[in-house]
């Protein structure tokens, strides 16, 4: 069956950095494009940046354009989620998704 299970979320100081990663199983992982979302709370979940199968194509809420990075390795079923410069109002539970498929989540806190 199709698993997501999210790792690297924490405790980081605003200005720093934290790399999620989503390990993938039970699907063809390189016909699927990914995504990652957040969910503060409160709040409604929303989408922070997806990928293309290759990877050749990304794309990002505006909010976090130029400091957050996916990225993918197919050959590891694999999605990165390369955060830098956080911010307090980037706390928020991070997911991984593929289709209606949904990981756990990772816990991502920015305080000083």
């Amino acid at each position: 069956q199709v698993q997501l299970v999210e790792s690297g979320g924490g405790l980081v100081q605003p200005g720093g950095s934290l790399r999620l990663s989503c390990a993938a199983s039970g699907f063809p992982f390189s016909n699927y494009g990914m995504s990652w979302h957040r969910q503060a709370p409160g709040k409604e979940r929303e989408l922070v940046a997806s990928i293309s199968p290759t990877g050749g194509n990304t794309n990002y809420v505006d909010s976090v354009k130029g400091r957050f990075t996916i990225s993918r390795d197919n050959a590891k079923n694999t999605v990165y989620l390369q955060m830098n410069s956080l911010k307090p109002e980037d706390t928020a539970v991070y997911y991984c998704r593929r289709s209606s498929y949904w990981g756990q989540g990772t816990q991502v806190t920015v305080s000083s």
